[in-house]
């Protein structure tokens, strides 16, 4: 497992959005904006049960994902992975603490009735980041 060290962990801390780059079974890549994580040297996302890109990692686990400085688009760090684990354990939790950090409400505004959360971790295989 690769490293996130320095500026690389750094924008994974800040609120950047992260882009979530998947392949559909036909091949062709989907790529979705959304609200980013970190636990040690695991990615941290998370999703809506129902949602395309969760659905392409579970049939395809390699990921790559962009994480461009909010301030400095030419600042980002591109990560390459697989998918290490989906649950739903804790997941409302953890989109309330995204919601903090990105929107400065303690709670998720957007929350669907019915909707159920789930958190997706990435194992990081290649960190590779570039200074704008």
């Amino acid at each position: 497992m690769a490293q996130l060290e320095g500026r690389s962990r750094e924008l994974l801390e800040e609120p950047n959005f992260c882009y979530v780059a998947t392949l559909r079974r036909d091949g062709t890549p989907h790529v979705a904006p959304v609200w980013v994580d970190v636990e040690g040297d695991t990615v941290v996302l998370n999703s809506a049960k129902g949602r395309v890109w969760p659905a392409n990692l579970r049939r395809d686990p390699r990921v790559t994902l962009t994480i461009a400085n909010r301030e400095n688009q030419y600042e980002y760090v591109s990560i390459r992975g697989r998918l290490a684990e989906e649950t739903t354990d804790g997941a409302d939790a953890h989109i309330d603490a995204m919601a903090k950090k990105y929107l400065g409400q303690d709670e998720y505004p957007f929350r669907q009735p019915g909707e159920e959360r789930i958190i997706v971790r990435i194992e990081p295989e290649r960190v590779n980041y570039r200074g704008g």
